[in-house]
């Protein structure tokens, strides 16, 4: 099996495994950061999603082997202490219910905010609207990424 090197939250970690094991299994079977989610397995409900390269990327179906020489943030690595804005939207918010999708929810937010700082209701929508919350918090989660916005400007 071969070697890879990969960035995950700043730190460097060498894992050996087959070249089309998943980011997500990499991170929650070998690395032990069980804070991404696996949901689907097939990238259709965000829980699994992380930042590659700043970019919001279901970690279930993007394989190890692509993963060299980029930079990888999980929601372990999102703040040191919890307090991105994001996160502090969701917890003023109080977005969670059972929690299971808000790992990858937080995760898109951060990149969809990243790259949008005052983002309209529609455009939260549109960006929010591939993460599936089976609790159905979703006006919530909206309300919580207009906060987080706010927080960023």
């Amino acid at each position: 099996m071969p070697t890879y090197t990969l960035s995950i939250n700043g730190k460097t970690k060498t894992v050996t495994a087959d070249a089309d094991t998943p980011l997500l299994w990499i991170l929650r079977d070998e690395l032990n950061m069980v804070g991404t989610k696996f949901g689907c397995g097939i990238a259709q409900c965000g829980a699994c999603t992380v930042h590659v390269d700043g970019m919001a990327t279901r970690s279930c179906q993007m394989p190890i082997s692509f993963l060299e020489d980029v930079k990888i943030t999980t929601i372990e690595g999102l703040s040191a202490d919890g307090t991105h804005p994001v996160q502090e939207a969701w917890k003023e918010i109080d977005v969670p219910q059972c929690g299971y999708c808000q790992a990858g929810q937080i995760m898109t937010a951060a990149a969809f905010l990243a790259e949008n700082k005052n983002p309209t209701e529609e455009e939260i929508r549109e960006a929010m609207h591939g993460n599936i919350c089976r609790c159905a918090s979703y006006n919530r989660i909206e309300k919580a990424v207009k906060v987080a916005s706010q927080k960023m400007s």
